[in-house]
């Protein structure tokens, strides 16, 4: 069969566009966002974790998510909403990623895809400098504040006594707190340490769990870690952010990131000694990471 330049050089042309957008689309992550090119962010408001400020994020997960997003060519969009449904938000793809203090548990890894953590932290109780309480204990047939939605409120109503009101807000736990219609509170620990560095003059403290007990380890474990939350789809996504946040820990910038939201407590970079992600949701042989220098 023959066929004339003209049928030869489009079938050439065609064949090198087709290449072309085969190559490119090879190459493109399989990232599966609710906008094209755009990084949908569920934003809950608690400052210093994720807050959105001028079409940015602020916020110590939200400069990491920032950096990592425009690493990763994406942009930003931020997504008001309540803590109580964000999980479900990106479990249905109405965004495409939760942070701002969100505590990797076993539970959550089921579900979702979860990122390296961006630090670690140990929870605590908020009460008044005379109370200055700081275990199990110290609770129980008290009157306790903490947030909708929060992994350890199982552990919490096992306390015995204990009278367990929710919030969806920090501040209007905060608020019930000094109003004295709830004696303490258990939430966010950057949160609450934010907000009283802010208020020296509420006359709060909030002292970690001195307990570590093993039948309450979401309340009372060292090391804890706080993570970025995807949809399982979005595991690519989930592992091009952890390569980007790995990258933040082995330059130390993370360390630069939490000084400018008041995280200098070393135990906000130090992991449990206990690599409970190894064999869940990570293979055998990772382990969280660390800043060296």
């Amino acid at each position: 069969m023959r066929y004339s330049f003209v049928q030869l050089l489009g079938g050439a042309l065609a064949l090198t566009a087709s290449l072309q957008w085969s190559s490119a689309f090879a190459a493109e992550p399989a990232y599966h966002l609710a906008e094209p090119g755009v990084l949908s962010v569920a934003i809950t408001g608690d400052m210093p974790g994720l807050v959105a400020r001028g079409g940015k994020l602020a916020g110590y997960d939200g400069d990491i998510l920032q950096i990592a997003a425009e690493n990763l060519g994406l942009t930003i969009r931020p997504v008001p909403m309540e803590w109580s449904g964000a999980i479900a938000a990106v479990q249905t793809g109405r965004v495409d990623v939760i942070g701002g203090n969100v505590a990797w548990t076993k539970q959550r890894a089921e579900t979702l895809s979860m990122s390296d953590p961006t630090g670690y932290f140990q929870n605590g109780i908020t009460s008044r400098k005379d109370a200055g309480w700081h275990s199990l204990k110290d609770l129980e047939n008290r009157k306790v504040g903490s947030m909708t939605g929060f992994s350890f409120l199982p552990e919490l109503r096992k306390i015995p006594g204990l009278e367990l009101s929710l919030y969806d807000s920090t501040d209007a736990a905060l608020r019930d707190l000094l109003a004295g219609r709830v004696e303490a509170l258990v939430g966010d620990p950057p949160v609450i340490d934010y907000a009283l560095s802010k208020n020296p003059d509420w006359g709060l403290v909030n002292l970690a769990f001195t307990d570590n007990n093993p039948d309450f380890p979401l309340l009372t474990g060292l090391g804890r870690q706080y993570v970025f939350g995807l949809s399982k789809e979005n595991a690519d996504l989930a592992a091009a952010l952890s390569k980007e946040i790995r990258g933040l820990w082995a330059s130390c910038q993370i360390k630069s990131i939490g000084k400018l939201y008041g995280n200098i407590s070393e135990a906000n970079y130090t992991p449990s000694a206990e690599n409970f992600r190894a064999s869940v949701d990570r293979p055998a042989d990772w382990n969280p990471p660390v800043c060296n220098h």
